[in-house]
Order: structure tokens, then C-alpha cells, then sequence
């Protein structure tokens, strides 16, 4: 069985098992969360699309740890002009895990 949920803005497709590094959450390692915006469950061929979620549909996880992604440098450069801007980015996200899809 797997679903597509819409967490932080995007789009996920997972199954029981999937390991999911996702915006942050405001939950505590260990914890387990709840994702009731879910847009598609499916099972072999069969499906359910949501209009635009489907009723009754949740993807349950447990928060497994917390962490920053790697650096992204912003640099803005204009040649000749004495112009040069540097900036650097850290996105936090939560590691979670997917333990069971009802739908």
C-alpha cells in the first residue's frame, strides 16, 4: 500500500517503512505524528484520488530525529563594480519514519 501526503508545502509518496526527511515538525524525537492531508491511497492497480484529499485517509510516522541539511552558499556578484554579497543556509528538517497508511 502507499499514499502521496502534503506536508511543509510538498508532495511525498511513501509506503509503510519509508524513512522521509520532511520540513520541521514541532514534535519531539520518538513522537508520533499524524498526516491527515492525504491527496492519493493506492494498493496494487486500485486507487483513491482525493478531490483534494481523501476522506478518511491518514498516513501515521514516528519522529526519529532532528537535524540541518547541508550549506547552501548564496553568492551575488557584479564583475568590476565593487559588488559582492555572501550568504549561507542551513534548512531544518525532521526525519521521520512511516508506520502504518489507513485508507
Amino acid at each position: 500500500m502507499f499514499a502521496v501526503i502534503n506536508t511543509g508545502g510538498k508532495q511525498y509518496r511513501v509506503s509503510e517503512g519509508t524513512v522521509l526527511r520532511i520540513e520541521k515538525l514541532p514534535a519531539d524525537a520518538g513522537a508520533s505524528v499524524e498526516f491527515a492531508d492525504v491527496l492519493l491511497v493506492g494498493q496494487g492497480d486500485s486507487f483513491k484520488i482525493g478531490k483534494p484529499f481523501v476522506t478518511g485517509a491518514k498516513v501515521t510516522a514516528t519522529v526519529q530525529a532532528h537535524g540541518k541539511a547541508d550549506k547552501v552558499r548564496i553568492v551575488k556578484f557584479r564583475r568590476r563594480k565593487h559588488y559582492l554579497r555572501q550568504k549561507a543556509h542551513r534548512q531544518q528538517y525532521t526525519e521521520v519514519k512511516v508506520t502504518g497508511i489507513v485508507g
